[in-house]
């Protein structure tokens, strides 16, 4: 399947699809992921992992495309869902330099944001080691995604 869409549904208590993110879960705030549900993960699926992205971010670094905000792997198959602050799986890096969850928080003056939260169901157990960019994380899981769906949340700097 690849990086086509599925009928994986995600959902969050803290926001609607397409709602603006609350300020809880932004650099503005306390900074903490949001509590987070998946259902219909295709058959097969051996481990979830989760993804923060945000594609209207200004180049970090030449070659890339917009901003990793949470990179989130090893999580097993049977997990249909995080609690707000998680600390299930492994984390790998992100664009901020830590290994963890960073929240929204767009340059000032720079408008509203987009927040792609993307679930996607690999088959096979990665066992994958903690810190992985999201390229270095997409390299070793992209032929093994049989599912992927997203939940998209806004933010704009206050």
């Amino acid at each position: 399947m690849g990086f086509a869409l599925s009928d994986m549904q995600i959902t969050s208590p803290a926001f609607e699809h397409h709602g603006k993110i609350p300020t809880k879960h932004t650099g503005e705030g306390e900074d903490v992921s949001p509590a987070l549900a998946w259902s219909n993960p295709p058959d097969g699926t051996k481990s979830i992992a989760v993804i923060c992205h945000d594609p209207d971010a200004p180049l970090v670094k030449p070659g890339t495309y917009g901003f990793s905000h949470w990179v989130l792997y090893n999580l097993p198959a049977t997990t249909t869902s995080l609690d707000e602050g998680t600390s299930e799986g492994t984390n790998g890096g992100t664009d901020f330099g830590k290994n963890a969850y960073g929240g929204p928080m767009p340059p000032e003056g720079h408008g509203r944001h987009h927040y792609y939260f993307w679930v996607l169901a690999l088959d096979r157990d990665p066992d994958l080691e903690p810190g992985l960019s999201l390229e270095q994380f997409l390299e070793n899981v992209e032929p093994n995604v049989i599912g992927m769906n997203r939940l998209i949340g806004t933010y704009k700097r206050g």
